[in-house]
């Protein structure tokens, strides 16, 4: 919908402007030129409040940054049209907007996974600049792990709303049965299946903060040497290797498990594809991770899961589509 309300300017609408290039305007970086009338003002005021939690909601719900931002930009185009005497709480508008938005999506979304080439990813996202909410306990960095986040995928779609919506965002029964429009009872059921499906495999990839951030510092140090030898003797036996080229750069279409394959594809990477990067420490998705560049341009992040056994899971993002959001918050440029 468009925003109907003139542009203040001088008391005249602003020429050469029409309504849908201000929407585009107004949802994103403000009005070019000018002031708006209070009504927008206030709308846009009370929008851009809500707008990092909605981002955070959106992204748990999608495992993707840009299709999380243009949720939120489809949102706001509709609380834009909406008549806000109608709303009596806009935070709850907006919420029950964004996961019905997801839930569209994510119909669709399993659809061009099922077809993506090779392992499917989440993007990721650096979360030192709060960018997904608080980060302080070891709780609230778990829920917005690559890993947890890449097994909500195994989830239905009303499972994945009621689980992000109760666990992340504290949610209670009742006010999830109005967001999906279900029975709380029907609630409570979506969330026991839910936490049932991912609790195996939640305890093999859960993150121990102080382990895993040693492994990361010994992967990182041991990368820039070029020293295979103490790369493998982080590795567990059964250690699984996720590299996300989505078909544009050169990546393992099938995920590679055990010490000695996943050896061999580190080695290769090392000697022909990374013999002249520069890796960088950061925190992704909550846990510390590794992003390498080539000519000063991001090309690939690197998460790795473990625990007292080693390395489990290590997760290499090189698509070059899933990389945009992250070099745009490292100010480095356009993804390589």
């Amino acid at each position: 919908m468009l925003v109907r309300a003139p542009v203040c300017h001088a008391g005249k609408r602003s020429a050469g402007w029409d309504d849908s290039q201000r929407v585009r305007d107004y949802g994103t970086r403000g009005p070019r030129g000018g002031t708006l009338c209070a009504v927008i003002t206030d709308s846009v005021r009370e929008f851009e409040t809500e707008r990092p939690r909605l981002f955070g909601l959106a992204y748990r719900m999608l495992g993707s940054a840009q299709e999380a931002e243009d949720v939120v930009q489809d949102a706001y185009l509709r609380w834009a049209g909406t008549d806000r005497a109608a709303v009596r709480t806009p935070g709850a508008w907006l919420t029950t907007t964004v996961t019905r938005l997801c839930l569209t999506v994510l119909d669709s979304a399993r659809v061009r996974r099922e077809r993506y080439v090779g392992p499917w990813l989440p993007e990721p996202v650096l979360t030192s600049g709060g960018a997904l909410g608080p980060m302080e306990s070891a709780e609230q960095r778990e829920e917005v792990s690559s890993a947890l986040l890449l097994l909500l995928e195994r989830l239905s779609p009303p499972e994945r709303a009621v689980y992000v919506l109760h666990n992340a965002f504290g949610y209670g029964h009742r006010e999830i049965a109005g967001i999906l429009g279900l029975s709380e009872s029907g609630a409570r059921q979506h969330l026991r299946r839910a936490r049932a499906r991912l609790a195996e495999e939640r305890a093999r990839y859960a993150v121990e903060s102080e382990r895993q951030r040693a492994l990361v510092e010994t992967f990182l140090a041991a990368s820039r040497a070029g020293d295979v030898s103490e790369l493998v003797s982080l590795l567990a036996e059964d250690v699984s290797w996720w590299s996300d080229g989505g078909g544009r750069v050169p990546a393992a279409r099938k995920i590679v498990v055990g010490r000695e394959p996943v050896a061999g594809l580190i080695r290769m990477a090392l000697e022909k594809w990374l013999v002249d990067a520069e890796f960088r420490p950061a925190q992704i998705n909550g846990a510390p991770a590794l992003l390498f560049f080539s000519d000063g341009r991001l090309g690939g992040v690197m998460e790795v899961s473990g625990g007292a056994e080693g390395i489990t899971q290590i997760r290499a993002v090189l698509n070059p589509e899933k990389l945009g959001y992250l070099a745009e918050q490292l100010g480095a440029g356009e993804a390589s």
